[in-house]
């Protein structure tokens, strides 16, 4: 399975340790360039930055050939969107709403940092409410609502094993 990834799912998977679990769930990671850029920005925390300057081995860094810069975006979006067309990803990874609305419109699988760590869950590979306690901690945004549903599908999971 390849998934391409935009910058929000690689960042908060890294502020709360475990982006670990992404060659564990998936054949295949890449990331346009833009997406390394956007994680170095001065405005990234140190952790993220510290990542990107030397990103492991599983992550692949690839350049799309194209992107539709129409499409109203941001540069790691285009690119990640791009990217996911180009190697026909079976999911792009990203958080934000418009960009995949935008993707879910071309035909891609969107899914973001959640859904990530829910599937780590389901596999063994997260304690699915430490982790969303330490994402909650950062500048991730979601609604209670959402939090409280996936850990209730998590205790359902955890009650039936």
């Amino acid at each position: 399975m390849i998934v391409v990834s935009d910058t929000s799912p690689l960042n908060y998977l890294v502020l709360v340790r475990h982006e670990h679990v992404l060659p564990a769930l998936f054949d295949r990671v890449v990331a346009p360039p833009a997406v390394i850029r956007e994680m170095l920005h001065t405005g990234a925390p140190a952790m993220v930055q510290a990542w990107a300057l030397a990103p492991p081995k599983w992550l692949e860094v690839i350049a799309p050939a194209v992107i539709d810069p129409k499409l109203a975006l941001g540069l790691g979006e285009l690119e990640a969107i791009g990217l996911a067309q180009e190697l026909q990803a079976d999911a792009l990874l990203l958080d934000q709403r418009t960009a995949g609305a935008v993707a879910r419109r071309l035909g891609l699988t969107v899914t973001g940092t959640l859904e990530v760590l829910e599937l780590a869950a389901e596999r063994g590979l997260v304690d699915l409410p430490l982790v969303l306690a330490e994402l909650r901690q950062s500048t991730f945004r979601c609604s209670e609502q959402v939090y409280q549903e996936i850990l209730r599908r998590d205790a359902r999971r955890r009650a039936q094993e």
